[in-house]
């Protein structure tokens, strides 16, 4: 089966949130290693960014999963709101909500709602380190809030539960990944992905002058600024090359049968 890098989210002295003597940190590598533990008894092969408590940045994170054999990418964490008690539930966060990742997102969060957490569902955001740095397709899941009495009796009183469910999730995905990436047919190379037109556009021209013909799509409430169309990944991996030896942030996404997978390169 697929290699699954897990990521504890924070770690050293990036302690995460905080709630009195409880941390973010320390609660998020308990249940990596958990849920590792249950991966492996499964047939997953697993790989960690951590297991001690030691400091990582995102972009840290992100190069360790690149230089690693891995095939997906998952960091946990938990979500903080400014006012205790404020908020609960778990939600799954993604560079865009559709293709592996979301089907991760789902699933994940449909397993947490089954133990009991209130499902606040997907969140794109295209700016965080971990999920635009990494090659695979990634996900980050918020494992209930830090500063919430309800979840966090719900998260020491069924521990156990919480990692099988997200243990059961990556699993559900990794199965079904496999034949989902069998029907695609189409690779494209993504360089960039905006919430205004204008900066893609900008991007587009710089590629233009530089001699690289680029299109940009429209992709929910972001433009794709996209090169090439290709039949395998093979052929889409040469020119990615080329355009990331000139400087640019390049991800191979696959698109086709209702499918679309991401690997993106640092």
């Amino acid at each position: 089966m697929a290699t699954v890098m897990l990521d504890a989210g924070h770690g050293g002295y990036d302690s995460g949130a905080v709630n009195g003597d409880r941390y973010e940190k320390n609660d998020t590598l308990n249940l990596v290693l958990a849920v590792g533990t249950i991966l492996e008894n499964n047939g997953v092969d697993v790989l960690y960014t951590r297991t001690t408590d030691v400091y990582q940045s995102p972009n840290e994170k992100a190069g360790i999963a690149n230089r690693s054999d891995a095939d997906y990418f998952i960091s946990i964490h938990r979500n903080s709101s400014p006012n205790p008690n404020t908020y609960s539930g778990v939600e799954t966060l993604v560079y865009r909500n559709s293709g592996i990742p979301a089907v991760f997102a789902e699933n994940i969060n449909r397993e947490l709602a089954q133990v009991g957490f209130a499902n606040l569902g997907v969140e794109e955001r295209p700016n965080l380190a971990v999920l635009r740095g990494t090659r695979m397709p990634a996900a980050l899941v918020e494992v209930g809030f830090i500063n919430t009495d309800q979840d966090n009796q719900l998260f020491d009183l069924k521990f156990p539960e919480i990692a099988q469910a997200i243990a059961n999730g990556i699993i559900q995905t990794v199965q079904g990944a496999a034949l989902v990436a069998e029907e695609a047919v189409d690779y494209r190379i993504e360089l960039g992905m905006f919430r205004h037109r204008h900066n893609a556009e900008v991007l587009a021209e710089n590629m233009q002058a530089d001699g690289f013909d680029c299109y940009i799509e429209p992709r929910g409430i972001y433009f794709s600024v996209c090169h090439g169309s290709f039949p395998n990944k093979e052929s889409a991996k040469e020119v990615e090359e080329k355009l990331f030896l000139a400087g640019y942030e390049t991800r191979i996404i696959c698109t086709g049968n209702e499918c679309e997978i991401s690997e993106q390169r640092e």
